[in-house]
């Protein structure tokens, strides 16, 4: 399901940031590299992850350089409804995202077909329509195993699913 990014090499993040025009410092490495090792990781997770390379590195470089490093299309920022901001090199490409209800597992998802219907939309209203997101919603192999479905339980149905 989806495909993975290798981590890259030294010399090829840092060639990866002089493509995009960003100078080469040691947290904008150590950030890229964290999350070609943790695909979907949210900041938290990320900042733990720099911290093992720099441990004097700030909550507000971490922000910082996620921003530069996402508005220079080397990261993609996906924030599924009711979760924090995640981050995914996958970047530009036509993939989905698909959210476990129970525990918050996000993988990634391949468009059912290689073209981008979903950017063909019954009426656009105008707009110049460039991107499209699509999220997917149910229960992870994991928590699907654990615990038979919500319905069968007798209890609430959760988000999105009336």
């Amino acid at each position: 399901m989806g495909k993975t990014s290798t981590v890259p090499s030294p010399t090829n993040a840092e060639s990866l940031l002089r493509g995009a025009d960003l100078r080469v410092t040691r947290p904008r490495l150590a950030v890229l590299t964290a999350v070609h090792q943790r695909p979907h990781a949210d900041t938290e997770a990320i900042i733990s992850a720099v911290r093992t390379e720099i441990a004097a590195v700030s909550h507000q470089a971490v922000y910082n350089v996620l921003r530069a490093l996402t508005d220079a299309g080397l990261v993609r920022r996906i924030q599924p409804a009711g979760s924090v901001a995640r981050y995914e090199v996958r970047v530009g490409d036509n993939h989905h995202h698909v959210v476990c209800r129970s525990c918050g597992a996000i993988a990634d998802v391949d468009c059912a077909v290689s073209e981008t219907p979903c950017l063909t939309a019954s009426d656009d209203n105008g707009y110049a329509i460039d991107e499209a997101e699509v999220v997917y919603w149910g229960r992870c192999p994991t928590c699907a195993a654990a615990s038979p479905k919500p319905e069968a339980t007798g209890t609430a149905p959760e988000r999105g699913t009336t």
